[in-house]
């Protein structure tokens, strides 16, 4: 596999699973809603902002790296 082709792959893997990510946080979020009446409003908001980090901390250096630039050295091609 040429390094193009690798470097493709990867970066198809790593937008896959943002995608699933995000599914498992806005599933997360959903039963928050259903949570926030047993559990209460402060600490369901407590609990989004856990999962907000959660999700941030997660996905972030996903996209950080598949919008990283590509540096290339002399000879690839």
């Amino acid at each position: 596999m040429k390094s193009d082709e690798r470097r493709q792959a990867i970066k198809q893997q790593r937008e896959q699973l943002i995608q699933d990510l995000e599914a498992v946080y806005m599933a997360a979020f959903d039963r928050l809603g259903e949570l926030e009446g047993e559990v209460g409003e402060v600490k369901a908001a407590q609990l989004t902002q856990m999962i907000l980090n959660s999700k941030t901390a997660a996905i972030e250096p996903l996209e950080k790296e598949i919008e990283k630039p590509l540096i290339t050295t002399p000879g690839e091609a």
